[in-house]
């Protein structure tokens, strides 16, 4: 067994045994030899009942632990909770330190906040503050719910700090430094993962990888309740458990922060320096200070006869991630990452034995080794922490780029609030101003750059961050070997375009009159003449209006929309304008309409006739009454979880409207009745055809034909534009080839031989090693550009030019015009990188191909969204076009009464 290296074998025979109530042991040597522990400190076995390692600690009892340990120490140790998970969980950190540190733990917060802001402290005053500042670290597990030996290891180092009498490195943590512990990320996720490898859990752990202990049901226990990747969430802040733990972070700003996860259970341990490449917004200055942990927790491997590797993997471009968003703030922020036994024991594939225990064991080593390094550092972080945002403001105040100016609008103020509540300081002009030789209106944002988030605000408002030359080379000749590209994720993330608001480059400092922005907060709506006789009109376009429509249906409210643009009073109203008719409702609409503008920012317009002066009337064909539909999202195998989830929390949380899951399998043999619309997520492993085929086929197209609406998000387009399902036009492109590299491809499928060949060349040879019918090559995430139909319904509310985040291979041809209306296109190959990695043959193939298409089907509609624009809930500028496929579309179909 790999857990018994030999600097352990030595002391086996002075190894007390623990055995845990399901006899499984673990040597208590083992994760600490010689360890010497005061037994007026409570271990897990004494207060839970079984001892680390032995089980898979559950949420509560975690929770229960520590409070265990604070009554023991609560001269050392004290609980803080920070958030609340969708399913009531309490989220909590627990903070480490001497007694006469935590004695003044409110006076040390506040010299912190003071050496983070070298504009009102100056290097004299902070080198005196850091004189007696202690140093800080935080150590983070499990925001991945089922990587599950992280919080365990949470657990045994708050065990170690407050109990440990053996241990110098312990006294050394505790006199220079204060340790931070959030034992568990996502205890929703590790709920989930507990509950389903304790349904598979027999006599006995099994260590084969087949079993069902390690086999998770769908959705697995990654996700949170809306199967949230929780570390992509950073910079989104979709989810509580990332707003509170973000809010924590800005008010402590660690100065070193540890993010524990598991991987694959056939690698080894995993720690800094990351992969390339590295965000040109993050100093490579970092990289030094980074190292000294690194270099002393593989002293610490070594010593143990532990596997480690670093460089090959995790790289630190995207800057969603817990090991580096903190790092814009100047944090030394490293992922570590364990192989997992996704469970007790776990058969490696070189034959090896992982055990939960061991996966504790490192985890724990590698938290001290960090605590240690940044205490025995501690005036040396503290310098490079305030130099790190001393540099920002200077930056910010002779660079090209001076500020940012956010056009008024109702995604501007979405923008500056999701920026504000990541320490972004971001100012609301009060009056009219201009900058840069541009007018812009009062409620326009400012965001001076001369800030310490500087590197920040420009990671998350930069349209596009360009990845290292050298780095590009390299990856397009690994593309011509026909290897994988070396980026582990995304390559452009602009809030502005995600958020489908507007960010203006300024070289200079913004003259204008603000106010602070609250980033908890967006704008109020207003409701313009309340006493309105006839009519309540609402403009279509942008979160606030969705947000209203979605609130009011739920709410029983009676709503029209009109296809066309109108102008009433001399005021221009766009498509999709929502109209709530007095005589339609109760008489306290006026105060019901408040009530919603003020908590979803959208304005209203009360009027007191129904004549326009241009377009259609309220009682106009192209006005339609809109529906509360009845919406289902298909659940479980043949969707992707991530999909599944987060699109079911952005029409529930985001716009208040009630969704129902509804198990692929069992849509296929109940059907849809009682349903006006489903949604498909895009498919996961397993698909949607492996899980309910032609029979479930047959329910989608009776359901479309008796009036109801399927939209089919991402992967889901391949089952409903898979020929044989007969469900709608849409076909998906294989790779795009020239004339003479199709003819050499050219040859019968299955045939026993081939026609012979003669290659004369390099170029030859890649022909003849290219598959009959390749997949468009992966792209491994961009912005790209797509426009709208100005004469569909479907489009309303939406701009000229919309930007999608578009990765991987599917590619579809448009529908012809007696098949439907590509109702969002990409724009042509010269144009259609708005931000990001694409390769050029990608650009080709993409241009002018559908982003969303609708097909008449009977008395319904099938829509197709190419793309999944609703997975981490940061596509926000695309919102409206789910949102008018459920509530437009479910408008438009014509169910038989």
């Amino acid at each position: 067994m790999r857990a018994i290296r030999p600097v352990l074998m030595a002391l086996a025979a002075l190894a007390v045994v623990w055995t845990g109530p399901a006899g499984r042991a673990v040597d208590a040597d083992f994760y600490f030899p010689g360890a010497d522990y005061d037994p007026a400190v409570p271990t897990l076995e004494r207060v839970i009942g079984h001892a680390v390692g032995e089980d898979i600690t559950k949420p509560g009892e975690v929770l229960t632990y520590l409070r265990a340990l604070a009554e023991a120490r609560p001269d050392s140790m004290r609980i803080v909770r920070y958030a609340e998970s969708w399913e009531g969980r309490p989220l909590v950190y627990a903070i480490i330190a001497k007694p006469e540190t935590m004695a003044r733990l409110d006076a040390i917060r506040g010299d912190i906040q003071a050496i983070a802001d070298p504009r009102k402290t100056d290097g004299r005053a902070a080198a005196k503050l850091i004189e007696t500042l202690p140093a800080t670290t935080w150590l983070s597990y499990a925001v991945h719910g089922n990587e599950i030996s992280s919080t365990d290891a949470a657990v045994l180092t708050a065990y170690h700090l407050l109990a440990s009498r053996g241990d110098e490195r312990v006294a050394q943590i505790l006199d220079n430094s204060i340790v931070f512990i959030d034992p568990m990320q996502n205890p929703d996720g590790r709920a989930r993962f507990i509950h389903t490898f304790e349904q598979a859990l027999g006599l006995q752990p099994m260590a084969d990888r087949r079993i069902a202990e390690h086999d998770e049901p769908w959705p697995g226990g990654r996700g949170n309740h809306y199967l949230f990747d929780l570390n992509r969430d950073w910079i989104a802040l979709t989810q509580p458990e990332t707003r509170g733990k973000v809010a924590a972070l800005l008010d402590w700003l660690p100065l070193s922060y540890v993010d524990a996860h598991e991987m694959g259970g056939d690698s080894t341990y995993y720690f800094a320096p990351s992969a390339e490449p590295i965000n040109l917004h993050q100093p490579r200055s970092l990289r030094e200070n980074k190292t000294l942990i690194s270099k002393n927790t593989a002293a610490w491997f070594d010593r143990f006869g532990i596997d480690y590797f670093t460089r090959e993997v995790f790289d630190s471009f995207y800057p969603g991630y817990g090991d580096t968003w903190p790092s814009y703030y100047g944090s030394l922020s490293q992922t570590y990452e364990q192989a997992s036994a996704r469970g007790l024991v776990f058969r490696q594939d070189d034959g090896d034995l992982l055990t939960y225990a061991e996966g504790v064991r490192n985890h724990f080593l590698a938290s001290l080794s960090a605590a240690e390094v940044t205490s025995r550092n501690r005036a040396r972080f503290w310098d490079a922490f305030y130099d790190f945002r001393l540099s920002a403001v200077e930056e910010g105040r002779s660079e090209d780029v001076r500020s940012f100016v956010l056009p008024a609008g109702p995604q501007a103020d979405v923008l500056a609030a999701l920026i504000a509540e990541q320490g972004i300081e971001v100012g609301r002009a009060t009056a009219d101003f201009r900058a840069c030789r541009v007018a812009y209106p009062s409620g326009s944002y400012v965001v001076d750059l001369a800030q310490p988030q500087k590197r920040l605000a420009r990671v998350l408002l930069d349209r596009d961050i360009p990845v290292d030359e050298e780095f590009m080379v390299e990856q397009q000749r690994r593309r011509a070997k026909g290897l994988d590209v070396e980026m582990y994720d995304v390559t452009a993330w602009s809030l502005p375009l995600l958020l489908g608001a507007e960010a203006v480059v300024c070289g200079q400092s913004v003259d204008a009159d603000t106010v602070a922005v609250d980033g908890a907060t967006v704008p109020p709506g207003t409701v313009a003449n309340p006493d309105a006789r006839v009519a309540f009109l609402v403009p279509w376009g942008g979160e606030g209006a969705s947000k209203l429509l979605g609130r009011a249906l739920a709410d029983g409210l009676s709503v029209m929309s009109t296809d066309l643009a109108f102008t009433h009073d001399e005021r221009g109203y766009p498509r999709g304008t929502l109209i709530f008719k007095t005589e339609d409702n109760a008489a306290d609409l006026p105060q019901r309409l408040a009530r919603l503008a003020a908590e979803t920012g959208a304005d209203v317009i009360g009027v007191d006739s129904s004549w326009v002066t241009e377009g259609p009337n309220f009682g106009s064909r192209n006005v339609r009454t809109m529906k509360a539909p009845r919406v289902a999202i298909a659940w479980d195998d043949g969707t992707s979880s991530y999909s599944a989830g987060n699109t079911r929390y952005v029409l529930e949380r985001r716009y208040g409207y009630p969704v129902a899951p509804l198990r692929v399998s069992t849509i296929a043999r109940a059907g849809l009745e009682g349903y006006d619309v489903l949604i498909l997520p895009s498919q996961g492993w397993v698909s949607y055809g492996q899980v309910g085929g032609e029979r479930l086929a047959g329910v989608l197209r009776d359901f479309v034909g008796r009036g109801g609406v399927v939209i089919g998000l991402g992967a889901a387009n391949r089952f409903l534009g898979d020929p044989e399902m007969q469900l709608m036009g849409l076909r998906r492109e294989i790779a795009a080839q020239d004339e003479e590299a199709a003819k050499a491809t050219d040859n019968a499928d299955n045939a026993a031989r081939v026609p012979g060949t003669e290659i004369a060349d390099a170029a030859g040879y890649d022909r003849a090693v290219t598959p009959d019918a390749p997949a468009p090559e992966r792209l491994p995430g961009a912005i790209l550009r797509a426009e709208a139909d100005p004469d569909h319904w479907m489009a309303a509310g939406l701009g000229d030019t919309v930007h999608a985040l578009v990765e991987g291979r599917d590619i579809y041809a448009p529908l012809t015009r007696d098949q439907g209306t590509n109702v969002v296109r990409f724009v042509g190959a010269d144009a259609i990188v708005a931000s990001g990695v694409v390769w050029d043959e990608s650009a080709k193939q993409l241009a002018y191909k559908p982003l969303m298409a609708v097909e008449p089907a009977g008395r319904g509609y099938m829509v197709a969204i190419t793309q999944d624009i609703a997975v981490r809930g940061y596509q926000r500028g695309l919102d409206l076009l789910l949102v008018n496929a459920v509530f437009r579309g479910a408008a438009h179909a014509r169910p038989l009464p």
